[in-house]
């Protein structure tokens, strides 16, 4: 049986999985979303058995069923290979009585790898499929570790261009010098006089302008995109929680069909959200910990039912994280208002008009398996500082506000079921802040000393990553206001 995407938005729109990669956002702004969700077809006990790569067939291919077996193979064998520092791709750490999945052993040193070392592979052979013959124009917005990953990815990969627009002032040092430094004839890095939410709408109103599409077109160019929004991205993010509880099986933490809690740190709800996809097909999911920043405009949501993003933004030591406009929330509010694309639509219609929405009682019932809370800048730093003392384990500012929420949602239930936590990026991206929660001394050490003093208190070795980055030119300086990004792309894309 064949799996087909629908628009959020509009239940007349209709492709397959490869033309939602291609496409990336619906003509209408919806997203894509599956008609219906697979059910694995291997037991959780094969699954136990199998390395990092076999599962990510045996999910994706259910998931991305227009793929041969030959094509997703490939793609898969391509992504996951020596750019990763660990044989597991994403070990699974026992520290007291939770397990922290680390998603940040790839190139990048962040979750975002796991989905963006294969989306170039899935989007290159989505291309070919379709006899696709202009050049492939990827725009993303990024939050600090999309970007970075995205342009690794796509770097002086033939057929494509990746522009990333990212917050001027809203990302960490280590996270703007891994992107100004990017190379490849292909990439293009441009920093936002704003925050995430202007870079995500200055992007979402380039795909909708109709008359650019046009333009470009002419000109041998089509958009798509590597953020989350795109399916492309979003799939490879159910492999590695379908992996964990492999994991957990086969090292005998828990009992095939025992259920486990997943708790992930998130401002854009994909992470989350391919969860929630993989309890979908099968996997024995109990709660999902929605774990926010001091944005908490998730928490608010899964707590009261209605959706507003009419607050301030607060720029946090957890920049990633500091979004205000979830739009992976969007595929969750489609899936509890009954897969209805008007209903749907009328909410998004409010959200842009008004900055809010409100769901129903009915629709809200449906969330009970989401728990939401958030952590403060105090309570995160205090987080790192403890489990440093305690177990020796460092960990980042993100992974923190999943800690920090965590232990908040164990001593308000008493729920003591066996927990997941996303350990989202490795504390060197966020060196100073991390460096600070454990003791202010640190704070008079420049960037790079920080570094260096990390891997003496941590005994885990400067990633590659942070390596090369040391005294890596800077390639990109560019800064541009939202409104003038059309004018970029006319005149350095179609033009150039």
């Amino acid at each position: 049986m064949s799996m087909f995407y629908r628009s959020t938005r509009d239940d007349n729109v209709k492709v397959t999985a490869s033309q939602a990669i291609l496409k990336g956002l619906a003509a209408d702004g919806g997203l894509f979303v599956p008609e219906s969700i697979p059910s694995l077809d291997k037991s959780l006990e094969e699954l136990s058995k199998m390395n990092y790569k076999e599962v990510a067939y045996e999910v994706m291919k259910l998931m991305l069923d227009d793929f041969t077996e030959e094509e997703l193979k490939s793609c898969i064998d391509r992504a996951y290979d020596s750019k990763f520092d660990t044989e597991e791709m994403t070990p699974l750490v026992k520290v007291e009585n939770e397990y922290f999945l680390e998603l940040f052993h790839g190139a990048t040193i962040a979750f975002k790898d796991m989905a963006l070392s294969i989306l170039p592979h899935l989007l290159t052979t989505s291309a070919k499929k379709n006899n696709v013959k202009n050049e492939i124009v990827i725009l993303t917005a990024t939050s600090g570790d999309t970007g970075k990953a995205a342009l690794a990815g796509f770097a002086n990969v033939p057929g494509t261009k990746i522009i990333v627009f990212y917050p001027k002032n809203g990302v960490s040092p280590i996270q703007e010098k891994q992107m100004v430094t990017q190379k490849g004839d292909n990439t293009y890095v441009i920093g936002i006089k704003g925050n995430f939410d202007d870079a995500q709408t200055g992007v979402k109103n380039i795909f909708s302008d109709k008359e650019l599409e046009k333009v470009m077109n002419d000109a041998g160019f089509q958009f798509s995109s590597a953020n989350s929004i795109n399916i492309g991205r979003l799939v490879p993010q159910i492999v590695y929680y379908v992996y964990a509880y492999a994991k957990l099986l086969a090292n005998g933490e828990i009992k095939d069909g025992e259920k486990i809690n997943v708790v992930v740190p998130t401002g854009n709800f994909g992470n989350i959200l391919a969860a929630f996809y993989a309890k979908n097909m099968g996997l024995p999911i109990n709660k999902f910990i929605c774990a926010s920043n001091e944005n908490k405009v998730l928490y608010d949501f899964f707590t009261t039912g209605e959706y507003d993003r009419n607050r301030e933004f607060v720029l946090t030591t957890s920049p990633s994280m500091d979004i205000l406009i979830s739009s992976n929330l969007e595929r969750l509010i489609y899936r509890i208002a009954g897969n209805n694309a008007a209903k749907n639509a009328e909410l998004m219609a409010s959200l842009k008009s008004k900055g809010k929405y409100k769901i129903t009682d009915d629709m809200k019932a449906q969330l009970a398996d989401f728990y939401g809370n958030y952590a403060t800048e105090a309570e995160d730093a205090a987080t790192i500082k403890k489990i440093y003392e305690d177990c020796g384990y460092v960990i980042d500012t993100h992974t923190s506000v999943a800690a920090t929420v965590y232990d908040k949602y164990r001593k308000e239930t008493g729920d003591t079921t066996k927990t997941v936590i996303a350990s989202t990026a490795s504390p060197y991206k966020f060196t100073r802040s991390v460096m600070n929660a454990i003791d202010s001394k640190y704070d008079s050490m420049g960037d790079f000393e920080l570094v260096d003093e990390l891997s003496k208190i941590s005994n885990v070795k400067v990633p590659n990553a942070i390596e090369e980055i040391r005294t890596a030119p800077v390639l990109h300086d560019l800064i541009r206001c939202v409104m003038k990004l059309r004018r970029f792309l006319e005149s350095n894309i179609i033009r150039k």
